[in-house]
């Protein structure tokens, strides 16, 4: 394995999990996506499924307002599911964990040189991750 280039499918490990993804029943391509993004946020010592976690909040952040579509040959074939509104969240932990931990998933997966490019598209998956701000009204006003 060596190193490909800094997007989220974009090593052969993340282009195995677009093809299990592929396999995977329609209805089960949710429960695979919440399943890496929970053990990447609960996992202790190394990043085991870092990488996929990547592309897993790739593809919730395609279907979010500001969101890029994955346009790549690794990226799974197969649609997706419409993603519920807390993965978008659990996504965005997910990401916060991988980013925080330098000899994880990017040591692995980019040059070093690349690393600060590969951060970059990390934080801008998070900023479209990152759920509207709740609309609070500014006055309370009766009728």
């Amino acid at each position: 394995m060596g190193t490909w280039d800094t997007g989220p499918f974009d090593n052969d490990t993340t282009a195995d999990f677009a093809g299990h993804l592929d396999d995977a029943e329609p209805e089960e391509r949710e429960t695979l996506i919440r399943g890496v993004l929970t053990r990447t946020v609960d996992a202790t010592g190394w990043l085991s499924e870092g990488e996929e976690a990547v592309a897993a909040a790739a593809l919730i952040a395609a279907q979010c307002p500001g969101g890029e579509s994955i346009e790549t040959p690794y990226g799974p074939e197969e649609p997706m599911p419409a993603f519920p509104d807390d993965l978008r969240t659990l996504a965005d932990k997910a990401l916060a964990r991988i980013i925080s931990d330098e000899a994880g998933p990017a040591s692995n997966w980019v040059d070093p040189a690349d690393w600060k490019q590969w951060r970059a598209n990390l934080t801008r998956l998070r900023t479209v991750l990152a759920p509207p701000p709740a609309s609070i009204p500014l006055f309370d006003v009766e009728q």
